[in-house]
């Protein structure tokens, strides 16, 4: 489900689908996350995020970084740091393109994120 196009939307929760292996070992390829769109992005917290190109990434948010307009963003990190693309390639992600903040995997076996 794609996020809603402003954090008031009425639709404040959705689901994010894994893919690929860079978020291993915690997050498999095929996990289906409960998503929590404009919610608080902390410092650990595993996002759902819109890289410059469109790509929605699920990543791990590490720490507040501005970007190279200087505006607020985040430094995203995979888990799996040899696997997939994330800031280390593409730089900060713009605070507003954090689009939410996994809560719990729901799927294959309901846990904390």
């Amino acid at each position: 489900m794609p996020p809603p196009s402003s954090p008031r939307s009425l639709t404040p929760f959705g689901f994010a689908r894994v893919r690929g292996d860079s978020m291993r070992p915690g997050l498999r390829p095929g996990d289906l996350l409960l998503v929590r769109y404009g919610a608080r992005v902390r410092p650990g917290a595993v996002v759902l995020a819109r890289f410059a190109d469109g790509t929605l990434a699920v990543k791990r948010a590490a720490e507040r970084r501005p970007t190279r307009t200087g505006e607020e963003g985040w430094w995203l990190l995979s888990d799996a740091p040899d696997v997939g693309v994330d800031s280390r390639h593409r730089g900060p992600v713009p605070a507003v393109d954090v689009t939410g903040v996994a809560l719990v995997r729901v799927w294959p076996r309901p846990r904390p994120v």
